[in-house]
C-alpha cells in the first residue's frame, strides 16, 4: 500500500517520439506542440479529488530512451498508476513497451490491482497505421490492463484517458476535478464551516 500522501502518482512510459509529452501537455495545459523535443523527465501536477478530499495528480513524463534504467525503476516503484504509450504508426514502439511492462510486474508484483492503461496515440494518422486497434486490444487483454486510442494533436480521448485511468483505481476513489472546480456539496460545507448553529 503506498504511503498515504496527497500525491497520486501517474507515470507515463513509451518509446521516443510516440507523443507522451504531447498527451500530458494536452491534458495539463490544453496545448499541443508540433515539434519533437526529447524529454529526460518532467513532472506535471493537476488537482483532482481523491477519497472525497483534494489531492494532486502528479504525472511523470519519462524519457523515451533506455539510457536511465535507475530512473525508470525509481519511477515504477513510486508510481501508483501507469500509462504505456505507443504510436499506432510504429509497430516497434509497441514492442518497446514489453520490457517496461515486465519491469512493472517485477517491481510491483500483482499488477491486477494497479491501474495500467495501454494507449495507442496518433490515431489522427490512420493512413500511416502499422498497429491495428485489435492488436492493441489483444495486448491489453494479455496484460490485463485497459486500452484506448488517442490523438494528442486532435485532443481525442485525452481527458478520457486520465479519467479512465483514475476509474481503474480500486483502493481509493479518485476522480478528475479539473481546474479545481468544487462540487456544490463542497461549497456548502465550506460555507457552513465556522458558522455556529444555535439550537
Amino acid at each position: 500500500m503506498p504511503e498515504q500522501s496527497n500525491d497520486y502518482r501517474v507515470v507515463v512510459f513509451g518509446a521516443g517520439g510516440v507523443g507522451k509529452s504531447s498527451l500530458v501537455l494536452r491534458f495539463v495545459k490544453g496545448t499541443f506542440r508540433e515539434s519533437y523535443i526529447p524529454t529526460i523527465e518532467d513532472t506535471y501536477r493537476q488537482v483532482i479529488s481523491c477519497d472525497k478530499s483534494i489531492c494532486t495528480l502528479q504525472i511523470t513524463d519519462t524519457t523515451g530512451s533506455h539510457q536511465f534504467p535507475a530512473m525508470q525503476r525509481l519511477s515504477i516503484s513510486k508510481g501508483h498508476a501507469f500509462i504505456l504509450v505507443y504510436s499506432i504508426t510504429s509497430q516497434q514502439s509497441l514492442e518497446e513497451l514489453k520490457p517496461i511492462y515486465e519491469q512493472i510486474c517485477q517491481i510491483k508484483g500483482d499488477v491486477e490491482s494497479i491501474p495500467i492503461m495501454l494507449v495507442g496515440n496518433k490515431n489522427d494518422e490512420n493512413q500511416n497505421r502499422e498497429v491495428d486497434s485489435s492488436e492493441g486490444e489483444a495486448m491489453a487483454k494479455k496484460w490485463k490492463c485497459a486500452f484506448m486510442e488517442t490523438s494528442a494533436k486532435l485532443n481525442h480521448n485525452v481527458k478520457e484517458l486520465f479519467q479512465e485511468l483514475l476509474n481503474l483505481e480500486k483502493r481509493r476513489t479518485v476522480s478528475l476535478q479539473i481546474d479545481g472546480k468544487k462540487s456544490k456539496q463542497q461549497k456548502r460545507k465550506e460555507k457552513l464551516k465556522g458558522k455556529c448553529v444555535v439550537m
